[in-house]
């Protein structure tokens, strides 16, 4: 019965963060990265960040536990069970989850709030698989109350730890072309929204009387987070709609093509791309030469110089594309006369 059990917590585990992974992966529909970086950042929440986590809050938890046996006495162990749940947890793993995004974010290939997004609920995603299975083992003795555990950790738990993160994430991803100053306020802030999406949610459900304000909580807290993730996504894609609309007129990108290629449900369709240009690779490079366009304008420096040059880059990929289609066509019209 127990091996039964271990392997069912395992899928219910698995299966349906993974699900979810796929979904946010799926929702960043402008300039998609590659589904291995986010499954990077997916395997640090399932592994580094859990141990990272675990020993963090070992080492934190034994100094407030301290602190509160000396001024609460013999009344301390209730509320010293109670502090490593909504302190130390909340502190340690938020840290833990989101000290990777910083990591990721100094990557070219980190993009801004769209991406913070991503990478972040990819962590808090792995994370919380790795949490839920370790939960399901130990509290699911049953299979009712096994039941009960998959259900509440599958649908409220893991998806909280998603989008604490991922709020980390969004704050890291704005701050990302922002001045030092600026930086150095935002990342710390996304770190306490973070901190107290995860401490809300702990304290609610520690007592009975108010978990049922800790799921309409969480619910109201995902659907707001969801529509600033649209906003954010709406912000980026009007973005790459102004840089290669200014493409158009320097003559770059032909005009009747930005009917497709600043919209994700037109770029994919045939018929628009000339023949002799790989259609993937002329959208995608597009977009990109759109993307670092927008950045560079927040850049000062060697690092705008770098971004500079990337866009010189683009547009010289871009520019070869159509000269070899063109002269393709020329050397095939001639063949045949």
């Amino acid at each position: 019965m127990q091996a039964i059990l271990a392997f069912m917590s395992l899928f219910a585990a698995v299966i349906p963060m993974v699900s979810y992974l796929l979904i946010i992966w799926w929702m960043d529909r402008n300039e998609r990265d590659p589904f291995w970086i986010v499954f990077l950042n997916f395997f640090w929440g399932a592994s580094g960040a859990i141990i990272l986590g675990i020993i963090g809050s070992i080492i934190f938890q034994i100094p407030l536990t301290l602190g509160i046996q000396a001024f609460f006495g013999a009344d301390s162990a209730e509320l010293s069970n109670l502090s490593g749940a909504i302190v130390t947890a909340p502190l340690i793993e938020e840290f833990t989850k989101g000290m990777f995004v910083v990591i990721m974010s100094f990557s070219r290939k980190f993009d801004g709030v769209v991406d913070g997004v991503v990478y972040g609920g990819a962590i808090g995603l792995g994370f919380g698989m790795t949490e839920n299975f370790l939960y399901f083992l130990s509290y699911g003795s049953e299979p009712g109350s096994w039941l009960t555990l998959v259900i509440i950790r599958t649908l409220f738990s893991a998806v909280m730890h998603c989008m604490s993160t991922a709020t980390f994430g969004g704050f890291i991803g704005f701050a990302k072309f922002k001045p030092v100053g600026l930086k150095l306020f935002l990342v710390p802030l996304g770190y306490i929204a973070a901190v107290f999406l995860h401490f809300s949610w702990n304290l609610s459900v520690s007592f009975e009387e108010t978990t049922l304000l800790g799921f309409l909580f969480l619910i109201m807290y995902f659907f707001s987070w969801l529509a600033v993730f649209q906003i954010a996504l709406y912000m980026e894609a009007k973005s790459i709609t102004k840089e290669l609309t200014d493409e158009s007129s320097r003559g770059l990108i032909p005009a009747e093509h930005l009917k497709y290629l600043p919209f994700v449900s037109r770029r994919n369709k045939y018929g628009w791309c000339p023949q002799g240009i790989n259609q993937k690779d002329y959208v995608k490079s597009s977009v990109m030469l759109a993307m670092r366009k927008y950045q560079a304008k927040h850049l000062k420096g060697k690092l705008k110089a770098s971004y500079e040059q990337e866009i010189e880059q683009l547009r010289y990929a871009i520019q070869m594309m159509f000269y070899n289609a063109h002269m393709n066509y020329y050397y095939n019209q001639k063949a045949q006369t």
